[in-house]
């Protein structure tokens, strides 16, 4: 299959650059992958949709999945000791035994060369680390700081990670709104973007009509956001990520099934967390994931999706024409555009039933 399958042209206008002005007060696109039609709606009457048909059944309402994986402030602003250039990095993780090293995404990689050495400053513009290119790993650069740089130093000295089509500086707003509200575990280099448009009200009210949530993990990385730039996707390599679901989180997965209760994946990892878990059956399990999900792949867990409207040609879309079928897809993203809907991670949201 053609990675251009997947392209679309974009009104640059619609890419949104801020999130909406109220969390949760972004517009849904509901698709019927029965009838081929979508409807539109506002995320805010997700408690209203879910507890109808097809989401809530005989058995009772959905189960919703969410991944609570947190954000790191993974984007530093560094100066090349030998030139006096800026360059940006991208922490990616830690490596394990190694103190004080990462594995990291520096800007105009090939120019960086293993010895050369970056400074990294404060507001005030007093030092507040410095670190060396060590080396190399699946086309990554390690680093090692002089110092630990752990996540809460990252809170003090990085920045929020935005995703390149947001042409902007990071604000201390992004701090908040590029995170869910249910953000616990530290991991991500990128958020999982369906899971911003949930409040604490939201949630709230869900619960209030019998909708319960589990919580899984997986660590956004280069295997969410990393481009195709292979001609045919079967040739694209997904990078692993690393992901959990604990024992309780499992048995309600596991119940919800048993029960015939529909499971709703909220987002792209959620989806990519259950299907590498599943094995006759859905178990507490840790573990790390480079599973692809493109059409022809048969879902073993999930019986509908929201999520938010993603990017040409990138495996996000590819999971989402996989789950309600291309011709499907590309018509709904045709009718979002015509709609004027907003797009990519701080943009509205679709919810496919």
């Amino acid at each position: 299959m053609k990675t251009s399958d997947f392209s679309f042209d974009l009104p640059a206008h619609l890419i949104a650059q801020q999130p909406s002005g109220q969390r949760g007060q972004s517009r849904l696109m509901v698709v019927d992958r029965q009838t081929s039609s979508y409807t539109h709606r506002m995320v805010h009457e997700l408690p209203e949709i879910l507890t109808n048909p097809p989401f809530t059944t005989p058995e009772g309402p959905p189960l919703l999945i969410c991944n609570n994986s947190k954000v790191r402030k993974a984007r530093l602003i560094g100066k090349s000791v030998q030139t006096g250039s800026r360059v940006e990095f991208l922490l990616l993780s830690p490596i394990p035994g190694h103190a004080f090293c990462w594995k990291a995404l520096i800007q105009r990689a090939r120019r960086r060369k293993i010895g050369n050495v970056y400074a990294f400053f404060d507001l005030s513009g007093a030092q507040a680390a410095q670190a060396e290119i060590t080396g190399k790993e699946d086309g990554l650069h390690i680093i090692r700081f002089d110092r630990p740089v752990d996540d809460a130093w990252l809170d003090c000295y990085g920045h929020t990670p935005l995703p390149p089509y947001i042409k902007r500086n990071d604000t201390p707003d992004d701090a908040d709104r590029y995170q869910t509200v249910y953000a616990r575990n530290y991991g991500s280099c990128a958020a999982p973007t369906a899971g911003l448009h949930f409040t604490d009200e939201l949630l709230d009210r869900l619960a209030a009509v019998g909708i319960t949530i589990a919580y899984i993990t997986l660590h956004v990385g280069l295997g969410t956001f990393l481009p195709v730039r292979t001609e045919t996707i079967e040739d694209h390599a997904m990078h692993e990520e690393t992901f959990s679901i604990d024992k309780e989180n499992a048995l309600k997965i596991e119940t919800a099934q048993t029960l015939g209760k529909k499971i709703i994946a909220v987002g792209t990892t959620s989806v990519r967390t259950l299907e590498s878990a599943w094995d006759s059956g859905l178990k507490m399990r840790e573990g790390s994931t480079s599973i692809f999900i493109y059409p022809g792949y048969q879902f073993k867990t999930v019986d509908a999706l929201f999520t938010n409207f993603h990017t040409p040609e990138s495996t996000l879309i590819m999971l989402v024409a996989a789950f309600a079928g291309r011709e499907l897809i590309m018509k709904s993203y045709t009718g979002a555009i015509q709609e004027g809907y907003r797009f990519f991670s701080y943009g509205d949201a679709m919810l496919i039933g």
